[in-house]
C-alpha cells in the first residue's frame, strides 16, 4: 500500500487542530453579522454609517496586520505568535462584550481584527504536512471555515436570543481561550529553529509570478463572496423566503457545496492543481449567471448557491495550499501574510462595491461585475504553471 498517498496520524492531527482553531475564531466573528445591525438600531448614538464602520473595522486591522504577524512568526516560530493573536482577539471580544457605546464597541472589532493569525495558521499548516497531503489540509480548514459560516447564520438568531450581542461577543473571548488550549496541547510542534532559516525579503514574495496570480485569485474570490452576499438576501426575500427562513438556504448552500467539492479536492483530481483551480473559477463564473437568471425564483437561486459554494469551497481549499508550495520554505509565513492580508482586502472591496452598486443598479449589475470579475481570474489563471505535488 502507499502510505503517501494517505495522511499520517500527526499530518491528521495538525490539520484538524489547526481546523479547530480556525472554526472557533470564525464562528464568534461570524455569528456577530445577521444580528448586529438589529441590535444597534435605536441604541443611542450609533446610525448605520457607525455601523457599517463596527463590522468592517475588523477587515481593515486584519488586513493590515497578517503580513507582519507572518513575517513575525518566520523568525519568532508559530506557536508563540498564535498565542499572542488570540490573546488580542480575546481582549478585544471582552471589550465588544464590556460596552455599548458605538467608539467602543468600534475599538473592540479593532481589536479583534488586530489579532490577525490567519497567515500564521496556514503556515503552521505547511509546516506540518507534507507537499502531497497539502491540499488535504487545507481542505480540512477550508471545511470548518465553511461549516463556522453555516452554523453561525443559522445559530446567531437563537443565541442573540439567549445571551444577546454583548453575550456573543464574550463567548467569542471565551472561543480565542480555548483556541490557545488547542494551540498549546494539541496543534504539534513544528521542527526545526526559525533562527537557523534563510529569510527572504517581502519584495521578492511581491514580484514572484505564480504567488501574484495567486494573490489575484484570492482577491476576486473575497471580493466576489462579499459583493453576491450583499444582493442575495434581498434577492430571497424577493423572491418570497422572508429572512427568518434564511438559515436553511446558507445550510443547504454551504453544504451542499462542500459534498460536490469533496470528490474533487480529494480524490486523484485533486492531486493537480491546474485543471481544478480553472474548473472551480469556471463554475463560480456559471453559478452567478445561474443566480442572475434565477433572480425572482427561489428553487432556482437555492440551486445556483450550491453550485456557487461548490466553486468556491474546493478554490478555499486548494489556494492556500498553492501559496504554502509555490513560497519557499524561509518565507512560508510572509507569503501566508501577503496572500491573507489581499483576502481581505478583497472582502473590504467587495462589501463597499456592493453596497454601492446594489444602491445604484439592483442585484443584476453587481452579479454583472462579479462575473466579469471572475472571467478576468479566469484569463489570469490560464497562465498559472500546474503544481503536482511530490509523492
Amino acid at each position: 500500500m502507499n502510505t503517501s498517498a494517505r495522511m499520517s496520524p500527526r499530518e491528521l492531527r495538525a490539520s484538524l487542530s489547526l481546523a479547530a482553531i480556525f472554526g472557533l475564531r470564525l464562528f464568534g466573528m461570524f455569528v456577530i453579522l445577521p444580528v448586529f445591525a438589529l441590535w444597534a438600531e435605536g441604541r443611542p448614538g450609533w446610525n448605520l454609517t457607525l455601523v457599517g464602520i463596527a463590522l468592517g473595522v475588523y477587515g481593515l486591522t486584519q488586513a493590515i496586520l497578517q503580513i507582519p504577524f507572518g513575517y513575525w512568526s518566520d523568525r519568532s516560530g508559530r506557536k508563540p505568535v498564535l498565542y499572542i493573536g488570540l490573546a488580542i482577539m480575546a481582549c478585544g471580544s471582552f471589550v465588544g462584550a464590556g460596552f455599548e457605546s458605538p467608539w467602543m464597541v468600534i475599538l473592540g472589532r479593532m481589536l479583534q481584527g488586530a489579532g490577525a493569525v490567519s497567515a500564521v495558521a496556514i503556515a503552521m499548516a505547511g509546516d506540518l504536512t507534507r507537499d502531497s497531503q497539502r491540499t488535504k489540509a487545507m481542505a480540512i480548514i477550508g471545511s470548518s471555515i465553511g461549516a463556522a459560516f453555516a452554523l453561525s447564520f443559522v445559530l446567531a438568531p437563537f443565541l442573540e436570543h439567549a445571551i444577546g450581542v454583548r453575550g456573543l461577543f464574550a463567548m467569542t473571548g471565551v472561543f480565542c481561550i480555548l483556541a490557545m488550549g488547542v494551540v498549546a496541547w494539541v496543534v504539534p510542534d513544528v521542527e526545526g529553529k526559525p533562527a537557523e532559516r534563510q529569510h527572504t525579503k517581502l519584495g521578492a514574495v511581491l514580484r514572484d509570478a505564480e504567488l501574484v496570480r495567486i494573490n489575484i485569485g484570492i482577491f476576486i474570490l473575497r471580493m466576489v463572496l462579499m459583493a453576491v452576499f450583499v444582493v442575495v438576501p434581498m434577492g430571497l426575500v424577493a423572491a418570497g423566503a422572508p429572512a427568518k427562513d434564511h438559515w436553511w438556504v446558507y445550510l443547504v448552500s454551504v453544504g451542499g457545496g462542500f459534498l460536490l467539492m469533496l470528490p474533487v479536492v480529494m480524490g486523484q483530481l485533486g492531486q493537480r492543481d491546474r485543471p481544478v483551480v480553472i474548473g472551480a473559477i469556471a463554475t463560480l463564473g456559471i453559478s452567478i449567471a445561474a443566480l442572475a437568471a434565477s433572480e425572482g425564483h427561489l428553487a432556482g437561486l437555492v440551486v445556483a448557491l450550491v453550485i456557487f459554494f461548490a466553486g468556491f469551497n474546493a478554490l478555499e481549499a486548494k489556494l492556500p495550499a498553492m501559496v504554502s508550495r509555490a513560497a519557499p520554505a524561509s518565507a512560508r509565513g510572509l507569503a501566508t501574510g501577503v496572500f491573507s492580508s489581499i483576502q481581505f482586502l478583497g472582502m473590504f472591496a467587495g462589501g463597499s462595491l456592493g453596497g454601492l452598486l446594489a444602491q445604484r443598479g439592483g442585484m443584476l449589475v453587481v452579479l454583472g461585475a462579479c462575473f466579469a470579475a471572475v472571467a478576468l481570474w479566469l484569463l489570469v489563471a490560464s497562465r498559472m504553471g500546474n503544481f503536482v505535488p511530490i509523492k
